[in-house]
């Protein structure tokens, strides 16, 4: 369920579809039994945000009149400001900064363009990260939420 947050955030790890691999282990538990209607309807969920999540950063960029460049290098930023950028939120700077750099490579010429196309792409992960993010919290609150019930056939 953690990594299922985590996810949220990072390209690399598909958020929701993780956090719904928990539910799925947590109903394999002997003591735990979820309804295949339950684990349905939140696979259907974990699956449609997944794919939204191709879809909305490249809304966010094509709304603001940015290009694929942008979309790669928010992608790339984000990576590289998770990594290497020491503060809090460091991912978020390098998505933007990404962004900004990959708009940039496109059309060097056009300055104000790449910023306004930058923060297009930037809107765009923004709404899809948080997206993902409300998804997890809410598959790990379900997913707590049947833990307590079950706590002593889990740990008994």
């Amino acid at each position: 369920m953690g990594l299922g947050l985590i996810g949220s955030f990072l390209p690399v790890l598909p958020g929701p579809l993780t956090g719904w691999l928990g539910l799925l282990v947590l109903h394999l538990t002997k003591a735990v039994e979820l309804t295949w209607t339950f684990l349905g309807i939140t696979l259907g969920v974990a699956i449609l945000v997944w794919i939204l999540d191709y879809f909305i950063p490249a809304m966010g960029t094509k709304k603001f009149g940015g290009s694929k460049f942008g979309v790669i290098g928010t992608t790339l930023g984000l990576l590289i400001g998770l990594i290497f950028v020491p503060v809090p939120g460091g991912f978020i700077i390098g998505a933007f900064v990404g962004a900004l750099i990959g708009e940039l490579m496109h059309d060097s010429n056009d300055k104000s363009r790449a910023v306004k196309a930058a923060f297009g792409s930037f809107i765009g992960f923004l709404l899809s990260a948080t997206l993902k993010f409300m998804v997890s919290l809410v598959f790990l609150v379900l997913f707590c939420q049947e833990v307590y019930e079950h706590w002593s056939g889990l740990i008994g």
